[in-house]
């Protein structure tokens, strides 16, 4: 059987359940990121965009442990409550994207309705695979 190598990364409040990232060669797989403080509060309650802004905080954050940043991603997914409210406001949302990547950048993406995230005031949550 081959093995893989990785490196794995546990940080945050939630470091004794989840890795906050793993890189398997020149691929680190981020776990979602969500709005929460250092104790795992949630920060800003039902603000998509300002949970967004958080959540890209976060990534940016992990990206930094492996020397790379969020140029580095090449494919994101958004988990939120509403979709609804998501695409009734586009300019915001993607306001609070374009202020983390730029405008127009090459990543892919995809956005996935759920009926829920594992706290209740949580209105997003954001998963990415980056290169480094």
């Amino acid at each position: 059987m081959h093995t893989i190598e990785k490196q794995v990364l546990r940080t945050g409040p939630f470091a004794a359940l989840i890795a906050e990232a793993v890189r398997v060669g020149d691929t680190v797989y981020l776990s979602g990121a969500v709005s929460v403080d250092d104790n795992g509060e949630v920060l800003h309650p039902g603000d998509l965009e300002a949970q967004m802004t958080q959540c890209y905080n976060a990534i940016s954050a992990t990206l930094a442990e492996f020397d790379a940043d969020l140029s580095n991603i090449v494919d994101e997914t958004w988990f939120v409550t509403d979709v609804a409210e998501a695409m009734a406001n586009l300019e915001s949302v993607f306001g609070a994207r374009a202020v983390a990547f730029g405008e127009q950048p090459a990543i892919t993406q995809t956005c996935v309705e759920v009926s829920a995230l594992v706290m209740p005031e949580l209105v997003i949550e954001i998963k990415a695979v980056a290169r480094v």
